[in-house]
């Protein structure tokens, strides 16, 4: 598995932007289609919210890669 770190300096990030953001996806688009199809999960769960606030400490796992949401 794939182990990223995406450091966060804001509150939060909307899940899809994540997604772009760490080049697990080729867009915001493509990271909302992610998550509608199942391929997301954020902290051991699958999640279904493509604009999910992911915050600090969160972990975020698709295809293969784990992104670890850190300051």
């Amino acid at each position: 598995m794939q182990n990223l770190i995406f450091n966060l300096d804001r509150e939060y990030i909307e899940l899809n932007n994540l997604l772009k953001l760490t080049g697990l996806a080729d867009s915001g688009g493509r990271g909302k289609v992610m998550v509608a199809e199942g391929l997301v999960k954020v902290d051991g769960e699958i999640e279904s919210r493509k604009t999910a606030k992911i915050r600090v400490g969160q972990v975020v796992e698709c295809e293969g890669s784990r992104i670890s949401v850190l300051i």
